[in-house]
């Protein structure tokens, strides 16, 4: 039968959740959101995932909205799921 494959993409699932604006922001402090080689490293996606939730402060996006329950808890599948985290 084979491993069933992971059901998260960055491209299709977790790249779209990124606003242009944040991603833009956080380009000039060197954290690249929409890069799959950058993002699927696991200490960059776990230290996003921080400031995402409020783990890491100040919380992200700054000034919110800030991602509900259920964005966050695909960012963490998509990390836990099967890495290398697929893109």
């Amino acid at each position: 039968m084979g491993s069933a494959s992971p059901s998260v993409s960055f491209q299709r699932d977790i790249l779209p959740l990124f606003r242009p604006e944040g991603i833009s922001c956080m380009a000039g402090y060197g954290v690249p959101l929409d890069n799959y080689t950058f993002m699927s490293q696991p200490a960059n996606a776990q230290n996003v995932y921080a400031y995402l939730t409020g783990a890491a402060q100040p919380q992200m996006p700054l000034g919110g909205p800030y991602w509900s329950a259920a964005q966050l808890a695909l960012f963490n599948t998509w990390m836990t799921e099967a890495p290398p985290y697929q893109p």
